[in-house]
């Protein structure tokens, strides 16, 4: 682990102490929506910067906001949709701007982004529903499902994989793959980590699984595969490249959904970080094991988007 990682991790341990609280954050049923949802928006911005040479163009995408983050210079004829983090609760395309910014900078290639519907107000499975559709845009817009591979983070990174379920149910063609960090993917928390790496995590407060998972749940069944992609029938789906932190409380959804996807014959790859934390990667190029946990993640989705090209030329 280096000592810019270590650090890293140090300083979301103790962030708290930055903010000028003794005590580490608690959320429960009690906690304001709002709150974090502006909070989430002012610590977004302050976190990452601007890039130059990138451009924020609203996409054309009447039924929910959406947005092109494309980058000087590059081609316009593949394509990443992202699904923003947030703990299905918080977010947007603005707030998650400057993130994916650098991520679609070093990937080289154009990301579209867009405002899922959020719980509580919209439980799942809205977010997912919402997910298929701009994807169904895309189609119409002219990309082939081969040009098209999904990314996403933490809830985002679960809400990608179940949108690709339900692609599948509906008996449409499945993108050429999904690149997620920090999926979660069991709204029944029974990973053994959410109780065995509490300690360690230093991103996520006491009680934020257990509530924002009962907000996205709400009334409905936590099993349900658009809810919890890990109950549904993996086999079928495209390749998918799985990062995830070794010290946080998620890392057991990322272990069962890579296991399960396997045995259904899901050509799926995973990294597991020692030392590193939730969505780790998205922090590139601040520290070397975020920089190279994102550059194999775009590694893994020019492959699956330029691979046969490539290998036809060859």
């Amino acid at each position: 682990m280096s000592i810019k990682g270590k650090g890293f991790h140090l300083l979301l341990k103790y962030r708290h102490l930055m903010e000028g609280k003794l005590r580490a954050e608690v959320i429960d049923e009690q906690t304001s929506i709002e709150a974090l949802r502006a909070k989430a928006e002012a610590s977004a911005a302050r976190l990452v910067k601007e890039i130059e040479g990138v451009e924020y163009i609203p996409a054309e995408f009447t039924d929910f906001y959406a947005e092109w983050i494309r980058i000087d210079g590059t081609s316009h004829d593949k394509v990443v949709l992202y699904f923003h983090g947030g703990g299905f609760v918080m977010g947007s395309a603005r707030s998650h701007r400057n993130i994916i910014a650098g991520f679609a900078s070093r990937l080289g290639m154009d990301v579209l982004s867009f405002d899922y519907r959020l719980a509580p107000e919209h439980p799942a499975p809205a977010a997912v529903c919402d997910g298929a559709k701009i994807y169904g845009w895309l189609l119409e817009q002219g990309y082939a499902p081969e040009d098209i591979v999904f990314a996403g983070d933490s809830a985002g990174a679960g809400i990608a994989l179940a949108t690709l379920l339900k692609i599948k149910d509906d008996g449409g063609i499945l993108p050429a793959g999904c690149a997620v960090f920090s999926p979660c993917v069991d709204m029944t928390l029974s990973g053994a980590s959410i109780r065995t790496k509490a300690k360690a995590d230093p991103c996520t407060p006491k009680g934020a699984n257990e509530t924002y998972t009962k907000h996205y749940v709400g009334n409905g069944d936590p099993r349900d595969p658009y809810a919890s992609p890990l109950f549904g029938d993996l086999a079928g789906l495209p390749p998918i490249m799985i990062q995830v932190g070794e010290d946080e409380t998620l890392l057991d959804d990322s272990l069962r959904f890579a296991e399960k996807a396997a045995k259904a014959g899901v050509k799926v790859k995973i990294k597991v970080w020692k030392g590193m934390f939730h969505c780790f990667p998205l922090l590139a190029p601040l520290f070397p094991e975020a920089t190279q946990a994102m550059d194999e993640s775009c590694l893994f989705i020019r492959d699956k988007l330029y691979g046969k090209m490539m290998q036809s030329k060859n």
